[in-house]
């Protein structure tokens, strides 16, 4: 009898929720897979998603995870157009009543329309600014942004831009306002190819301020969503180790069982993921509990992102070697997958975010 699937069916993937609960997901996680390599398709996805999913913090923290990895899961480019959807939702929802700065008689945040798909672009990179200028009590941003994925595609977004003072702040933008110009980001990647991120130049382009300045980053949610984004590798993990294992079961049907190498590999990816989902469970717990919304929080997305990032690469690393060349010359959803995890993986820095928290925790930010 054969022992693998004959059905493509995607699967959620559990970190704590009711298998009831989990079956909730199961018609976007179908609209995904038909979606794969769609964007304005993934865009509509994000949108849905974004209609329904819960925001962290707020009870269910575990279920958002358990989406953003599910639909990874299927697809990374899929999680990874859904992902910066919902967090922007979260942080438009985290602004509300933050979002006038002190002083300034800027729009009011009820003025924002939400509609559309959004992005949110935070990133810097030498050569590259964005400043927020203060005009007749508003601002108008000038200057670049970089890393900004899809930005051709979206409606709106969150960005974040240095203030005449020093300081930083984020703002919502509308992304087809005049003024907004979108640079060809010269995509050569492998790994997510529809996702494209490039450089977006802003010339005296409106926008509305999102809480006074710092408050993007000092807010508890800026933690939140970097977990978020460990959730979407956690998917990506998951979908590289069920193949395989599917592979080691076709094969075995095919009267070559796995060796004793491909099975310790295999205990040892069961082992890191069955460890990885139970720390998230209990971190998730913790955030609607209301434990991680102080000092400590940043650390513990360190920790959370560090020990995610740190498992799919080793499970790449395992998987890759056991299957060989082959999957990768021949298999166009494997290749997709391991090309675009990799890519992904690295929005983590490595030693530099462990030097960041090895920081913190010489100052005594740790739990032992």
């Amino acid at each position: 009898m054969n022992r693998t699937s004959a059905s493509p069916r995607p699967r959620a993937v559990r970190i704590s929720s009711a298998p009831e609960d989990l079956a909730g997901l199961n018609p976007l996680l179908v609209d995904a897979l038909s979606a794969v390599g769609d964007v304005p398709a993934l865009l509509d996805l994000a949108k849905a998603a974004g209609d329904a999913a819960p925001k962290p913090g707020e009870g269910r923290t575990a279920f958002l995870w358990e989406l953003l990895a599910s639909v990874t899961a299927v697809d990374v480019a899929a999680g990874r157009a859904i992902e910066p959807h919902l967090d922007a939702s979260a942080i438009l929802a985290q602004a509300a009543g933050h979002a006038a700065l002190a002083g300034w008689d800027c729009p009011d945040f009820d003025g924002v329309h939400f509609d559309g798909a959004w992005g949110v672009f935070a990133a810097e990179a030498a050569g590259l600014r964005l400043e927020a200028k203060p005009a007749d009590g508003c601002f108008l941003l000038q200057g670049s942004k970089p890393w900004c994925s899809l930005a051709a595609q979206l409606d709106h977004a969150v960005v974040t831009a240095h203030l005449d003072d020093g300081g930083r702040a984020a703002f919502a933008v509308d992304l087809h306002a005049p003024g907004v110009g979108f640079a060809d980001p010269e995509w050569t990647s492998r790994g997510l190819r529809e996702i494209p991120s490039g450089t977006v130049h802003f010339d005296s382009v409106p926008a509305v301020p999102l809480g006074d300045a710092g408050w993007y980053y000092r807010r508890p949610g800026f933690a939140w969503g970097g977990m978020g984004v460990a959730a979407c590798w956690l998917g990506g993990a998951v979908a590289v180790a069920r193949g395989f294992q599917d592979s080691l079961l076709k094969a075995a049907d095919g009267g070559r069982e796995p060796d004793q190498l491909a099975l310790a590999h295999l205990g040892e990816i069961d082992r890191t993921l069955t460890a990885l989902t139970a720390y998230l469970a209990r971190t998730a717990a913790r955030i609607d509990a209301g434990d991680l919304s102080g000092p400590g929080t940043w650390s513990e997305a360190l920790r959370v992102r560090g020990n995610t990032a740190t498992a799919v690469e080793r499970i790449q690393t395992l998987v890759s070697q056991n299957l060989g060349p082959g999957p990768l010359a021949f298999d166009p959803v494997y290749g997709k997958r391991m090309a675009d995890l990799a890519l992904y993986i690295r929005q983590h820095h490595g030693m530099r975010d462990d030097a960041q928290l090895g920081a913190l925790t010489l100052k005594g930010d740790h739990p032992w």
